[in-house]
């Protein structure tokens, strides 16, 4: 009898195994939804699974097919006992609910996870599809993910034994040619230079780099408390975009809240709105990421891309470093570990965006005082870093970039936004002096070559205002056409090198843009693009 009974037991507790695995693994054999790969799916797959969502609520990003109220989308989303939050004007919206009422209403799964750095988090395997009532006022759907892999954009090795190699201040301004500017008086003085950040600064490096090089003392003004403890990213942009726009006020935007918690494209959308209510036309620096651009989808980024475009109606100009993953922006880090594939190759999602510029990396060569003498791509393989670019997985080519397209295989580009715009010197080795703990050291990584950009747009800001013209703004669509002709040569092609997965070239590349700018020559064409309309 206890035999009989102890396989009976036994053939229970086999069934219930066989339950539990069936609604934990369901997700992935069903025929009637679209099972996300690559790296969501690596991501996924090195988390642990907790089972079905505890949260009160989730939520979602749809965009839509024009800035009409969402009538169709409000009724539905109220049959199925969610909620739609829309503002008059926008092309997105966000949907909401619970999350059995989202799994019922899009016909997907959502579970809970812990993420390899103990992070917990939300996720559907499933790619949500717009329901057939609604595909004439909805055009895409995002993910549904709480948790948003970041990163600072900078070399995991800055050298600490090569001080004379760096670039001074002056020296790089002479490098950009914009060192007749400043002694003209083009410092920044007037405009705004916010820099977006997930770590803090000491003000004693700052104190000992302005006293060292001689420059103007100067404390920024941090928005939203404390990024965190300072791990020598944001003191490197800092004084990079002092170096050449002493005379600018710096902006420290903590972006850490971004991170935590769910909606995070909706909250970098809302940090930059009120970045921008703040201060309007001012120029944007980011030298960190929101995971790769084959993570999400376009409509994942809609409040981002939305935010972007009112920021720069009011003349902001906004840089993204590239990437130092040498255009291997989806490998997984610590969120996740996979062999190399060719789902490592994507951007990062913010770089990618084509109202964002995208600042790509370079080796820089000079004579003794800093004077330009040539440039190729940076890439240090033995520690596989190097510059980032590539053509987007979100985002069609702008026509600003079709001309730019003639140098990429029409292959490559596949009718796609191409990243970089442009570029500076990135390689550690070759880049600016700053100080960190107290010592001079040699900054490095496309974490440097946005805040050059930065600096070098505050003073041409400043130029283009005394001068009775107007604040950039939206600087790619007026690059590419200067590229293509101008009565001054404002780009120097860098046409050696490459990085894990293109070459440079002549004219435009995937790996340093337009190339790198000559800044007198450029302000001096924007100035004649304003004054003709163009």
């Amino acid at each position: 009898m206890r035999t009989v009974l102890a396989r009976s037991l036994t053939a229970l507790l086999l069934i219930g195994a066989l339950v539990v695995a069936a609604d934990l693994y369901a997700d992935r054999e069903r025929p009637d939804a679209s099972l996300i790969k690559g790296p969501f799916a690596s991501l996924l797959d090195a988390s642990t699974d907790l089972g079905p969502a505890r949260e009160e609520r989730i939520e979602l990003t749809a965009t839509l097919t024009d800035q009409s109220r969402p009538t169709a989308l409000m009724d539905w989303a109220q049959d199925q006992s969610l909620s739609v939050r829309w503002r008059p004007g926008d092309d997105w919206v966000i949907v909401e609910g619970a999350p059995d009422a989202v799994e019922r209403a899009f016909d997907v799964s959502v579970r809970d996870y812990r993420g390899r750095k103990g992070q917990l988090f939300y996720a559907s395997p499933h790619q949500p599809s717009v329901p057939e009532q609604l595909r004439d006022e909805v055009a895409e759907i995002g993910r549904i993910l709480s948790y948003t892999p970041h990163h600072m954009s900078r070399p995991d090795h800055i050298p600490l034994d090569v001080p004379d190699q760096g670039l001074a201040p002056e020296a790089l301004l002479n490098t950009y040619n914009a060192d007749d500017l400043a002694r003209d008086g083009f410092t920044g003085r007037g405009i705004t230079i916010v820099i977006f950040a997930f770590d803090g600064f000491r003000q004693s490096d700052l104190d000992k780099f302005t006293t060292t090089f001689g420059l103007p003392q100067f404390t920024p003004e941090v928005i939203g408390g404390s990024p965190g403890e300072p791990r020598g990213e944001l003191s490197m942009d800092l004084q990079v975009a002092h170096a050449i726009a002493p005379d600018a006020r710096k902006i420290v935007v903590n972006a850490r809240p971004t991170v935590e918690g769910g909606g995070g494209y909706r909250k970098i959308g809302e940090m930059l709105e009120d970045t921008d209510r703040r201060f309007p036309g001012a120029v944007w620096s980011f030298s960190i990421g929101w995971g790769c651009d084959k993570l999400i989808t376009a409509a994942d980024l809609a409040p981002v891309r939305s935010a972007l475009r009112t920021a720069q109606s009011h003349g902001t100009t906004a840089y993204n470093a590239s990437g130092d993953l040498a255009g291997m922006e989806c490998r997984g880090g610590q969120d996740w570990s996979s062999p190399p594939s060719e789902q490592d190759v994507g951007l990062d999602s913010i770089a990618s965006l084509p109202e964002m510029t995208s600042v790509g990396g370079t080796t820089l060569s000079t004579d003794a005082d800093g004077s330009w003498v040539s440039e190729q791509t940076w890439f240090d393989v033995p520690l596989s870093q190097g510059t980032g670019g590539g053509v987007s997985a979100l985002f069609d080519m702008p026509p600003w970039q079709r001309t730019a397209a003639s140098t990429v295989a029409a292959e490559r580009h596949d009718g796609k936004r191409m990243t970089p715009d442009i570029a500076a010197v990135a390689d550690p080795f070759t880049g600016v002096k700053i100080v960190l703990n107290d010592q001079i050291v040699v900054g490095g990584g496309t974490s440097q070559s946005a805040p050059i950009w930065a600096g070098l747009t505050a003073v041409m800001n400043q130029y283009l205002l005394e001068n009775g013209d107007a604040l950039i703004g939206d600087i790619n669509p007026l690059l590419y056409r200067i590229a293509q002709g101008a009565p001054r040569p404002a780009f120097r092609d860098v046409t050696l090198g490459g990085n894990a997965v293109d070459n440079a070239g002549p004219g435009y590349d995937l790996v340093t843009g337009l190339g790198t700018p000559d800044i007198d020559n450029l302000v001096r064409n924007l100035q004649i693009a304003q004054r003709v309309g163009a």
